[in-house]
């Protein structure tokens, strides 16, 4: 890019400026980490909003869990009532008294689910004949059944309400294995038990169920297995079935997961079907879950449905890439833009002759074009940097609850504090380019400056004690352009700080003398120092060390000192060691009369 300066025109073309309206390496790299930081921002966002709508899915998933064992703790805590009462009239409890106590528990109100709770009695063959007797005396057609060779019995000697549990009256749990099974084991270990799954007579659709066993005792609670055998009575047990159990304990429509239940691998109870309107065929998030339940295994297998997805949809990183993408379109139309506005100022300049200085006012109107396009081009880019940023804070705000969880990933912040750090560096970098596409706006009148004032100001800025930054002079002021003379020091003190690896210690040193016409600038430091080899590249654009204990610069400064001094027809060296400092000389221009009276005296 050729700029037309107010005083004079250059002919010789900087570094990463456009010839003849190409597209160079600058365009591509701010485009670049625009698309960057873009995708980046979509990805995280999206992130967030997965790792949120997780959680959420993992709560609701937790909180079915919970809920199905707070109620099956519930109904444990009937069968131990009903063991209670039993204890209450001496082990001994007849037909009426237990009809009696059922009903006070209101089953259908308190227990909504529960298909019944009655009494299972263990009867030995010696006492069968005995126990008919009693049992017939209250109901006359009393009778056990199904007969089979256990010498244990276990008749169910009644059940409340009858009307609906008349089948299981009589019924002896021994003749079944998940019957028998869970049974002897609420007895052997004083336990509530669950049955493995059966079938219950008085279900007329034969789906899948189970009985809930709580075991009492003759003369109270045995303290041991042996004791536990011979003083066994019976058990308090409620019937269950399933589908009927859950539609009673989660209502569906209270939740925004659908799960089955499997019992030793087989299926007890399933939601995962089509003629469920809320069924997800292909849910957000599915999970396994295996509780352990009054001695059986349950495997759950929960899925996410069409009311949790139309919940947690949200169209937020959408909308950001949208953006962004439209951002990134902008910048491409002002690139071209540009390209085609310096087609038109380098033609104009070809064509330019000494019969056509007239048409000066229109070629530094085109310049001025120029001028304004790379000032829009940096505002367009603050535009997204401010949203990005804007959006990073109300996404820290967001999740403030969740950093303070203790389930909170710590990954999440430090990945919310790198795209902070990276949106600074990129507001950094767009100024920084700012700063260096304007040197060649900048005046060269000359005015007075006070190079102690100077260095005071340095140290106040940069926060640098009296020791850590040095003036050695052979002038108080100096008359030169002012503003790109202390930008040039100021970048050379600032960059020496940056990079220093032991700031305590730091000590950086100016001396500033009058040699043939000319101010001679040298700043030196006690720093790390630099290889030979990096002392050219390190004044290209975008050149950085990355030297160890240092902080990441933009890689502009030394660029802009290296512009501005040319620009003023001076020269930058560097003399270097690595490990013993670095020393930048410059030379900058004096007005005739400074230097005359310098050299006579």
């Amino acid at each position: 890019m050729q700029w037309l300066n107010k005083t004079h025109v250059t002919k010789s073309h900087r570094p990463y400026e456009s010839v003849g309206g190409r597209v160079t390496s600058l365009h591509v790299v701010v485009i670049g980490l625009s698309l960057l930081m873009t995708i980046g921002a979509y990805h995280f966002s999206k992130q967030q909003i997965d790792t949120r709508t997780e959680a959420r899915f993992e709560l609701a998933a937790d909180q079915a869990i919970a809920l199905l064992e707070n109620r099956m703790q519930k109904y444990e805590d009937a069968l131990w009532a009903g063991v209670a009462f039993i204890d209450a009239q001496g082990g001994d409890i007849g037909k009426e008294e237990w009809r009696i106590f059922a009903e006070s528990l209101r089953l259908p109100e308190k227990y909504p689910g529960i298909n019944g709770i009655g009494v299972v009695h263990f009867v030995t063959e010696a006492a069968l004949q005995q126990y008919l007797a009693a049992r017939k005396s209250e109901a006359p057609g009393f009778d056990v059944y199904p007969a089979h060779d256990q010498s244990l019995r276990m008749p169910i000697s009644f059940i409340e309400p009858q009307a609906l549990n008349a089948a299981a009256v009589g019924l002896d749990v021994a003749h079944e294995r998940n019957r028998q099974t869970a049974a002897l084991k609420s007895r052997d270990t004083a336990s509530a038990q669950i049955t493995g799954p059966i079938v219950l007579v008085q279900d007329e659709s034969s789906t899948p169920g189970f009985l809930f066993y709580a075991p009492f005792y003759e003369g109270g609670m045995p303290a041991n297995a042996a004791d536990r055998e011979q003083r066994a009575l019976g058990a308090v047990y409620a019937p269950f079935v399933v589908h009927n159990l859950m539609e009673g304990l989660l209502a569906k429509e209270l939740r925004d997961v659908r799960f089955s239940i499997r019992d030793g691998g087989e299926l007890i109870y399933d939601e995962h079907t089509q003629s469920d309107p809320l069924a997800d065929p292909t849910p957000m998030y599915r999970d396994t879950r295996s509780i352990e339940l009054h001695g059986r295994q349950w495997e759950l297998d929960i899925a996410s449905n069409l009311a949790f997805r139309a919940s947690n949809s949200y169209a937020q990183p959408n909308v950001i890439l949208f953006g962004g993408l439209l951002i990134e379109a902008l910048i491409i139309a002002i690139l071209v833009m540009m390209s085609r506005a310096n087609i038109k100022a380098t033609r104009y300049a070809k064509e330019l002759t000494f019969e056509l200085r007239s048409e000066k006012e229109k070629l530094a109107k085109t310049n001025r074009e120029l001028e304004q396009c790379v000032y829009l081009m940096s505002h367009d880019l603050k535009t997204p940097l401010r949203g990005i940023g804007g959006l990073a804070d109300m996404i820290r705000d967001d999740l403030q609850d969740y950093f303070m969880s203790p389930k909170a990933d710590p990954k999440v912040s430090e990945n919310l504090q790198r795209i902070e750090e990276r949106v600074g560096r990129l507001n950094d970098l767009s100024n920084g380019v700012l700063e260096w596409a304007a040197i060649d706006q900048a005046g060269f009148e000359a005015e007075p400056v006070s190079l102690i004032r100077t260095v005071q100001a340095m140290r106040r800025d940069l926060d640098l004690d009296r020791d850590a930054l040095n003036l050695s002079s052979e002038l108080d002021y100096i008359h030169v352009d002012a503003p790109n003379f202390v930008r040039v020091l100021q970048n050379l003190v600032s960059n020496a700080k940056l990079h220093h690896d032991n700031p305590s210690h730091i000590r950086i040193d100016i001396s500033i003398r009058v040699e043939d016409g000319r101010c001679v600038v040298a700043v030196s430091d006690n720093g790390p120092g630099i290889e030979e080899r990096h002392h050219n590249r390190i004044f290209d654009v975008f050149q950085t060390l990355g030297l160890p204990n240092s902080t990441p610069g933009s890689g502009l400064g030394l660029a802009i000192v290296k512009k501005t001094v040319e620009g003023h027809r001076g020269s930058v060296k560097l003399t270097s060691t690595q490990g013993e400092g670095s020393c930048f000389v410059f030379d900058w221009p004096l007005p005739e009369a400074v230097a005359n009276r310098k050299q006579a005296a």
